[in-house]
């Protein structure tokens, strides 16, 4: 086995730049969808895009343990040399991607009907939602099974590769959109199929970036592929980091269907900030998976130094992230309101709640880059446990915040489950450490 990299500056940023790029980009998918039906003028359109976006995003990032767990594993068995193991994973992880997608679309009828049932809103709203959610779920395959080529990427440090497929896919969606929607004046039904047509070009862009493996016989060596031990290791680490993504989407659901009970505006306005935490989370995230390519790889190859430094060296870059974009919404906040919707009772709405979005970056650095650090050392047990007491953290917050002070309640109980999953994840940092060694 080659002697690893140093862990520099530059080589955290070479690792981090493309995916900071690439996941800055994600979050375009939504801001452009409520930016374009925003044009409309009114209300309605912009909350059946978030409540249908919102559920499904939910829905999909339930298998998000797809690219957490295989961008830990995939890391780790490239830190320790394992060229076979590599290649098993990616068809591991494809092969459950595709099995999902195909079980939420045959389930699709139940799980709208829940969505809708969950999420108080208008009857106008709700049936643009139907709409939208009838005609996106058919892209579940190809979404879920991003998720799986985007972690195998990710653990093998081919960030550019990443970035190439965030790229097309934004691109993409920003001209169908244009098209369908402003242009053809299909609404809702425009947003929905242009999204759709996204999904599915990024699956089979990334399949074609991943052409080399697929070349070699490695990836079909189905012995390897469904060994029982490394199949049993990938579904335990997995089924934890599962459940954690369940209690996760499930504060950020419970945010946006208790939102809706302040009526039509307010719901849009929490939409309209939930893309600024969007582009939060996705640009600092970047170096937090910078910090599953690194911590991963150097668990791989049982070094505590080399462990530490990734962290320590990902984090620090992490909060040169945060400042930023902290920064940024102070100065520009207003204007990207008025550029995502025409409706001045929404802007009016959420330039109320802007001081939340400028806080947040601050608040949630912490758990945002110990989950990468967590993930890349494939400690889904203390993610696990450390969601859970942060879920109920934010439970509480709820029950005393919202009577007292409406939708600033919720918004401060949000903030609240971010420094609580810091505080609760940093506690159980020093067993990772052992666990290195």
């Amino acid at each position: 086995m080659s002697e690893p990299l140093p862990l520099t500056h530059r080589r955290v940023l070479t690792v981090a730049l493309p995916v900071v790029l690439s996941n800055a980009t994600v979050p375009i998918l939504g801001a452009v969808d409520t930016g374009v039906v925003g044009q409309m003028g009114q209300a309605a359109p912009i909350g059946a895009v978030g409540i249908g976006a919102i559920a499904l995003t939910a829905i999909y990032w339930i298998f998000g343990f797809l690219r957490m767990g295989t961008a830990g594993f995939t890391a780790q068995a490239h830190g320790a040399g394992r060229t076979g193991e590599v290649s098993a994973l990616l068809s591991r992880a494809m092969i459950i991607a595709l099995g999902a997608g195909l079980m939420i679309v045959a389930l699709q009828m139940p799980l709208m009907w829940l969505a809708l049932q969950t999420a108080p809103a208008s009857e106008e709203v709700e049936t643009l939602a139907s709409t939208y959610m009838g005609i996106r779920i058919y892209g579940a395959p190809a979404a879920i099974g991003i998720y799986a080529l985007t972690g195998w990427m990710i653990g093998l440090g081919r960030t550019r590769s990443v970035l190439l497929v965030q790229l097309w896919m934004s691109l993409l969606n920003i001209g169908l959109d244009l098209w369908f929607v402003l242009g053809l004046e299909w609404g809702v039904e425009g947003v929905a199929i242009a999204t759709l047509i996204v999904e599915w070009s990024g699956l089979l862009l990334g399949l074609w970036l991943c052409r080399d493996v697929l070349k070699t016989p490695a990836w079909k060596d189905w012995p390897r592929v469904f060994e029982r031990a490394q199949m049993i290791r990938f579904a335990r680490v997995n089924s934890d980091i599962l459940m954690r993504s369940v209690m996760l989407q499930g504060i950020f659901m419970s945010f946006v269907f208790l939102g809706a009970r302040f009526g039509d505006v307010t719901l849009a306005a929490n939409h309209v900030l939930l893309q600024f935490l969007e582009i939060t989370a996705y640009a600092m995230d970047g170096f937090a998976i910078a910090a599953e390519t690194l911590v991963g790889q150097a668990m791989g190859s049982r070094s505590v130094a080399r462990v530490r430094r990734a962290a320590l060296m990902t984090s620090f870059w992490g909060m040169v992230s945060v400042i930023v974009t902290a920064s940024a919404f102070a100065l520009f906040g207003p204007w990207i309101i008025d550029l995502m919707t025409t409706a001045p009772d929404v802007r009016l709405e959420a330039r109320a709640y802007l001081p939340y979005m400028i806080a947040a970056p601050l608040f949630g650095c912490a758990a945002w880059m110990l989950d990468g650090i967590f993930i890349g050392a494939t400690r889904s047990a203390d993610m696990r446990n450390m969601m859970a007491v942060s879920a109920i953290i934010y439970v509480i917050a709820l029950m005393i915040l919202m009577p007292l002070f409406g939708n600033h309640g919720l918004w401060l109980a949000l903030l609240i489950s971010f420094v609580a999953r810091g505080i609760t994840l940093g506690w159980r940092y020093p067993s990772l450490e052992r666990a290195a060694a």
